[in-house]
């Protein structure tokens, strides 16, 4: 099949954990011998049509200022719509994977989806309704953002939702008939992730992901400060912060408000995914503060490095879903002194085993073996050979 992916952000010239989850699987997809293309943003030091591991990608349109004010741009997504029309009813191809957001590109995928009768899939990460659409944009913007919402769910011919999570809120914010859902989670290269050794530069927190306002870095930031404060032996506590985003300075202020910087290290944006797993490998946990995740793949890729993961309890954050209790890590409060407590338990947990002579020494390191063989098998069901052929029965019909 000759498949057609929507996003007005491609991977790798935009790293998140959505447009990871789309190039991943366009690679996996090539292995079962379809034709993929993009057709996207033309984003800075990206051709207008370019090949890169196989998989084609097309710029619809230059993006020139994709957030505004720290949020997406409305102008430049509804650009991108746009244009996308008329480079879809020339392109060739079997069937659409359009992405949830910007919502607007649904629309044209629609009217391509009724003039070259093409299948049309709809994958969404996370469904918002009235209340966060009036919390995100005000009462009478949030309110058209939320029609939009509700109009564009009953555009496809099949939704594939990326987790249990998302598929609830479709069914109870949007009233979507859950016979026209199909949940299939995220998945990640598992031989990949075992290959990449060690990084020499180790820590004892790490968190890697966009440095947006929902993921509440500030949180974490603050409890490293709480930790450092609570014993002399934390003094020294190391926590690197992998990524870039709006929050950025914002965030750098306040390591240097709290006198934290040799304890807080930001990494920004980093090339290489192995780069990135190998740093996470070298750390003892991975905290994800953030209150809004479809799935949480950072998650699942943390666990696979054997590393326990604390995140948040919150309405909207769907990797909290992902967490066994003391198992593959730890549920917090959203709250600094709540997080806090959670690192220094998993700190404790996983804390080496100096000698061997003493019992309590060998029952920690013990647990701490466990807790790294559960993060292990509890991210290995997530392995793209487990998955892939999910997409395919969907994409087949």
């Amino acid at each position: 099949m000759k498949i057609a992916i929507i996003s007005d952000r491609v991977y790798p010239f935009f790293k998140g954990g959505g447009e990871k989850r789309y190039w991943d699987l366009a690679k996996e997809l090539i292995k079962k011998g379809h034709e993929i293309h993009f057709y996207t943003g033309q984003w800075p030091k990206m051709k207008k049509e370019m090949k890169i591991e196989g998989i084609h990608i097309h710029g619809v349109y230059k993006v020139k200022s994709f957030y505004v004010n720290g949020r997406k741009s409305i102008k430049e997504s509804i650009i991108y719509s746009i244009k996308l029309i008329p480079v879809l009813l020339k392109a060739d191809f079997d069937i659409i994977d359009c992405e949830q957001m910007p919502l607007f590109s649904m629309f044209s995928c629609r009217l391509v989806n009724i003039v070259k009768r093409k299948k049309l899939i709809l994958t969404w990460y996370e469904a918002w309704g009235k209340k966060y659409w009036q919390d995100y944009l005000g009462r009478f913007k949030g309110l058209l953002g939320y029609l939009v919402e509700r109009t564009v769910v009953k555009l496809p011919n099949k939704i594939i939702s990326i987790s249990e999570h998302t598929t609830r809120n479709l069914i109870k914010k949007l009233k979507v008939n859950p016979k026209n859902i199909v949940t299939i989670p995220n998945g990640i290269d598992i031989k990949k992730i075992n290959s990449v050794k060690k990084s020499r530069e180790k820590s004892d927190i790490i968190f890697a992901g966009r440095l947006l306002s929902h993921k509440n870095v500030n949180m974490l930031i603050k409890s490293v400060s709480i930790i450092k404060k609570s014993n002399k032996k934390y003094n020294s506590i190391k926590c690197i912060v992998i990524g870039d985003g709006p929050e950025k300075d914002n965030l750098i202020n306040l390591t240097k408000e709290l006198n934290l910087e040799k304890n807080i290290i930001f990494k920004g944006f980093i090339e290489k995914e192995q780069d990135v797993y190998s740093l996470i490998k070298s750390s003892k946990v991975f905290v994800l503060p953030s209150e809004r995740e479809g799935f949480g793949i950072v998650v699942i890729e943390a666990n696979a490095c054997a590393i326990p993961v604390i995140t948040i309890i919150h309405k909207g954050n769907a990797s909290k879903d992902l967490i066994k209790e003391a198992k593959n890590g730890f549920l917090a409060n959203k709250s600094e002194h709540d997080i806090a407590d959670k690192i220094i338990k998993a700190l404790q947990a996983n804390k080496p085993m100096k000698n061997r002579a003493n019992k309590s020494s060998m029952n920690a390191s013990k647990s701490s073996m466990n807790m790294g063989k559960e993060c292990k098998s509890m991210a290995s069901q997530y392995d793209w050979s487990n998955i892939i052929e999910q997409f395919e029965g969907v994409y087949k019909g």
